[in-house]
């Protein structure tokens, strides 16, 4: 049976869709194959066409998941700047949608055990985030990637511990203070 052109590549982008979502909502370790591609409404047998091996998917999945948080930072930074950019990152909304969120803030420590070829993936795709962001610092500004890197931190630590008591109101005060640390740090510099 044939089928029409571009279903192969329509898979494939399906099965990358799923994977980011479900890696940054579940961890790379507990998401099965099985799961993601019956998500994706495939077989599991159609998964080695498309990808090698699990690390392979991880790799794409999580490349599209920085892309994606790219244009993300992208539409708040035209829209409204570093602020908006840093409001919108600490919101109630993405704390609470780490599938949709921060590749980094879910998945940094998996990420660090990942074998180096992800590793430098993820590598590039954070300097260019860092770029993105830092052309976006006042014009004055020292170190500029040094203080987008800060900004990066902050913003994913205080992601990072919102999450971990999320539905406490300690978990609003720590999204509060970390807009409040990151905004601080553009002031500074």
């Amino acid at each position: 049976m044939r089928y029409e052109k571009g279903r192969k590549d329509a898979s494939r982008d399906r099965i990358v869709e799923v994977a980011a979502e479900r890696f940054r909502n579940d961890g790379i370790a507990a998401s099965g194959l099985a799961k993601i591609m019956s998500d994706a409404g495939l077989t599991n047998g159609a998964f080695y066409p498309h990808f090698q091996s699990k690390k392979a998917l991880v790799r794409e999945a999580v490349a599209a998941a920085l892309e994606d948080q790219s244009d993300q930072i992208g539409q708040a930074l035209a829209s409204g700047g570093l602020t908006m950019a840093i409001d919108t990152y600490l919101a109630a909304a993405h704390r609470d949608s780490p599938g949709k969120g921060c590749a980094s803030a879910a998945l940094l420590p998996e990420i660090a055990r990942e074998p180096a070829e992800s590793r430098q993936l993820y590598t590039e795709r954070l300097l260019a985030l860092v770029r993105q962001v830092s052309a976006d610092l006042p014009p004055s500004t020292r170190d500029p990637e040094g203080v987008a890197f800060a900004i990066f931190a902050t913003l994913i630590g205080a992601l990072q511990l919102a999450r971990a008591v999320a539905g406490t109101e300690l978990s609003d005060r720590i999204l509060a203070a970390g807009a409040n640390a990151a905004k601080a740090l553009i002031q500074s510099a």
